[in-house]
């Protein structure tokens, strides 16, 4: 596991790097005048290369060391692994082509993460068996094609939310990275060696990612990164609920209730104003920290004036995820406890927007 990590590593930072190199130039063609644009200069949105890459070579190596090497200690990664390739290229590809050529819809890029939906319940096999409620349970096992739908609907919707996370150097990436230890090591407690590999080696070559993105931005990881997190955390996710029956749904959800929670938050506050869910704003939670608790930072230039006032709003988002995620990992088998921190999670935030909102923010969050 931690040669493949290594691999994944590696080669994440190898392609990002040349990314960061030779794609300056394709970055001039991204729009100044984007509500969610908060840099100046051309940096490449192509971080999501560097992920698949780093990720894709990690998980068929370790798929060869299990189908051909003949390893007495493999981990496990068998054929399936090419089917979760399979299930994750519409939406990468798509968030990729997306981030070249700035033309794909918000419309078009949600039928490729719904058709990376489908191909996990028709290739895969996944569905979800359980909610943690008797009434829901049986109402799962008398009808499967809600479990089905809700697979569907997660595979489809969190690559969006990881993209409507993805504003700040760090945010996004250190999200997913954070998750993705958080379920490896759910999944090593529970004996799912092969999951677990393939959750490390994601956070690996999320980690040669952040090498380039945080805190110099020189790389972002445009849709396309945001589409592979989504893709995969959302396949672990559900594997991780299906596979093991000590593990509860509730889990997952909790672990991802952050951009769960903002997309929610986000469609219901647009919707309230009359406006279409696909339109991108400055509204956010994160953007609202970057405005109005993260003072402004003196320096001669405007460029690294903003870079560096960047660089302080992610770790905000950082220590509220961990405020979700602890309590994730130390009752991963308990489901009322798991459902209570969901809605204090769901409380808090929304406590939290609105203060700031309306300038009712503790001094000691100002630095």
């Amino acid at each position: 596991m931690i040669w493949l990590s290594v691999v994944g590593f590696l080669m994440a930072t190898l392609v990002a790097g040349l990314i960061v190199r030779w794609g300056r130039a394709h970055a001039a063609a991204y729009g100044d005048g984007m509500p969610q644009r908060f840099h100046l200069g051309d940096v490449p949105r192509l971080g999501g290369a560097a992920l698949l890459l780093g990720l894709g070579v990690s998980w068929v190596l370790g798929m060869l060391q299990t189908l051909q090497w003949g390893d007495p200690g493999s981990l496990g990664m068998g054929f399936w692994v090419g089917g979760w390739l399979f299930t994750l290229l519409p939406a990468a590809l798509g968030g990729i082509a997306e981030d070249m050529t700035q033309r794909l819809s918000v419309r078009y890029r949600l039928v490729l993460t719904g058709a990376s939906g489908v191909l996990a319940v028709a290739l895969l096999g996944l569905t979800l068996p359980r909610l943690g409620w008797p009434v829901a349970d049986a109402l799962l096992g008398a009808a499967p094609w809600i479990g089905i739908g809700i697979v569907v609907l997660a595979v489809a919707g969190l690559p969006h939310a990881f993209n409507i996370i993805d504003g700040y150097n760090g945010l996004a990436g250190m999200v997913a990275l954070i998750v993705c230890l958080a379920l490896a090591h759910v999944a090593l407690q529970v004996g799912d060696r092969a999951l677990a590999a393939m959750l490390v080696c994601t956070a690996a070559a999320t980690g040669g990612f952040l090498v380039w993105n945080y805190p110099r931005g020189m790389l972002f990881a445009g849709d396309g990164g945001a589409y592979v997190w989504g893709v995969v955390i959302a396949l672990a996710s559900i594997s991780l609920v299906q596979r093991n029956a000590d593990v509860s749904p509730w889990f997952p959800m909790l672990l991802l209730i952050y951009p769960v929670w903002e997309t929610v938050f986000s469609i219901y506050r647009k919707a309230v104003r009359g406006v279409s869910p696909g339109v991108a704003d400055a509204l956010h939670f994160h953007q609202l920290i970057y405005r109005r608790i993260v003072r402004g930072v003196f320096h001669d230039d405007e460029s690294r004036r903003m870079l560096m006032r960047n660089n302080r709003t992610s770790p905000y988002l950082w220590g509220f995820t961990l405020l979700t995620v602890v309590p994730a990992v130390l009752f991963w088998s308990n489901t009322p406890l798991l459902m209570a921190f969901c809605g204090l999670f769901v409380v808090s935030y929304v406590m939290a927007y609105f203060a700031i909102v309306r300038f009712k923010v503790p001094h000691w969050l100002r630095h």
